[in-house]
């Protein structure tokens, strides 16, 4: 019982030392006026209006959803077709594409951005200042988290062993791949795509050294309002983590279909599915 009270008193300190800040702000970003008292004094909504209004806001919010995702989906494509060719063509290889997936974690964003300028600036290639530099970069430095991802589920459903037993039903290389395999890692493509998503989200580094007020994403324009006007930049960190929470919520409903779909497998047949075995008996009486 009382180790029970310690974990209760242990989560509860870290969500009040979590969301503490962003109750704070949430409560600004809805204050009319607050100076001398604990609470605000009056309440509005104005700011969100004000907020809303400005065109340079919506367009840096599509600005930033296009980069982040375009960066999210490069490094996924880029990292699948990977990762998928060293493990069931060189598997002895795989130590050296983990090396190279984990450099990023190693290298400044600073550093990253003055070597893409040196780099870009004197090309024949006019990238510079664009949103493809920011796509590209974006793609590099979320490579550890998309490789760890698809990685742990890759070993977590023993892929190796789902595309010997399709092999032997007469399916191909390929084919066991993307009805086997595939579907069965996208529990760890969504989380890593989340991961990603989270972190980019956050970037100001980046995006500001490469692309500035050429390319005014949602992190230099909460730069820009952040002296001018504390609520507006309050409503704005809101926004902000409301897209987050909205797109965790769309990736977890993502996999709503196929779990349901599961359980109603478990409830009716005589036995249930394990692992990938359920498309390779599919794949069996396909063949059959």
């Amino acid at each position: 019982m009382i180790g029970r009270v310690k974990h209760i008193s242990v989560v509860v300190i870290l969500a009040i030392y979590l969301l503490l800040p962003l109750i704070g702000t949430l409560m600004y970003s809805l204050a009319g006026k607050w100076s001398t008292t604990v609470l605000p004094e009056t309440w509005t909504l104005s700011w969100y209006g004000t907020l809303f209004q400005d065109s340079r806001f919506i367009a840096a919010l599509g600005r930033s959803i296009f980069v982040i995702t375009g960066g999210v989906v490069l490094s996924l494509t880029l990292m699948i077709l990977t990762i998928f060719i060293i493990t069931i063509h060189f598997p002895s290889k795989e130590k050296y594409l983990k090396l190279v997936s984990m450099m990023p974690y190693g290298i400044p964003g600073v550093v990253f951005a003055i070597g893409l300028l040196n780099i870009y600036s004197s090309s024949v290639v006019p990238i510079t200042g664009t949103p493809w530099i920011l796509i590209g970069v974006y793609a590099i430095v979320t490579m550890p988290f998309v490789y760890q991802g698809l990685r742990n589920s890759l070993y977590t459903i023993n892929a190796k062993e789902l595309i010997q037993a399709a092999e032997l039903l007469g399916a191909s290389k390929t084919g066991a791949v993307l009805t086997v395999v595939l579907p069965n890692m996208m529990k760890g493509v969504l989380a890593a795509a989340l991961l990603s998503i989270a972190m980019l989200f956050g970037d100001f580094a980046l995006a500001n050294l490469l692309v500035g007020g050429r390319y005014e994403t949602l992190q230099i324009y909460l730069y820009q309002q952040f002296n001018k006007n504390g609520h507006v930049t309050s409503a704005i960190v809101i926004s902000y983590y409301f897209i987050i929470m909205l797109v965790t919520v769309l990736l977890t409903r993502f996999q709503q279909p196929g779990r349901r779909k599961r359980r109603a497998t478990v409830g009716t047949a005589a036995t249930p599915p394990h692992g990938g075995m359920d498309q390779i008996k599919r794949l069996e009486g396909d063949f059959n």
